[in-house]
């Protein structure tokens, strides 16, 4: 299984010895490369993006670099030294990486340009899915929602964003 060893990093169980427990043991003690330059970086307002809206944070449009997992968006510029334009994960910048993540695959070929509905991943594979998100969830900020073709974006209020920033400080 793939973890994020708390630098942002993926590791694949057994490629560091340290297993996933050891992996999300690190991740909770670990803090993102690139902190410096995201600190400077105000934090985003809660909304919800489209397919398209969401690209434009790959970290070479704007300053900040998002990543969907399982419909939400989290921004990950905390990791951009993984996740930006250069990093080895950069791939995944500005786009829904949760085909990737439950496929261990970091090729384009794991990228869809559609809205991705996953229903075609099996049960282990959405079990992983869903573990990338309580990951990511725990680390990064929540920024809101990916959302499916048609369907509006929410409206969210400042105490809506305020309370889920305190909360996850």
């Amino acid at each position: 299984m793939m973890a994020d060893d708390g630098d942002g990093q993926l590791r694949t169980e057994g490629s560091d010895g340290l297993g996933a427990a050891g992996a999300e043991e690190e991740a909770a003690a670990g803090g993102g490369g690139g902190a410096g330059e995201a600190a400077a970086l105000p934090r985003m307002k809660r909304r919800d993006f489209t397919l398209e809206q969401l690209r434009e944070f790959d970290g070479a449009r704007k300053p900040h670099i998002l990543l969907a997992v399982n419909g939400k968006v989290f921004d990950v510029t905390n990791g951009s030294k993984f996740y930006g334009p250069e990093g080895p994960y950069g791939i995944f910048a500005g786009r829904d990486a949760s085909r990737g993540l439950a496929t261990f695959c970091l090729d384009k070929d794991a990228l869809r340009d559609e809205y991705d509905d996953l229903s075609d991943l099996n049960a282990v594979q959405m079990e992983s899915v869903r573990e990338w998100e309580m990951q990511f969830k725990e680390k990064y900020d929540y920024v809101g929602r990916l959302l499916k073709p048609g369907e509006e974006p929410s409206e969210y209020t400042d105490e809506e964003d305020t309370k889920d920033h305190t909360k996850q400080d």
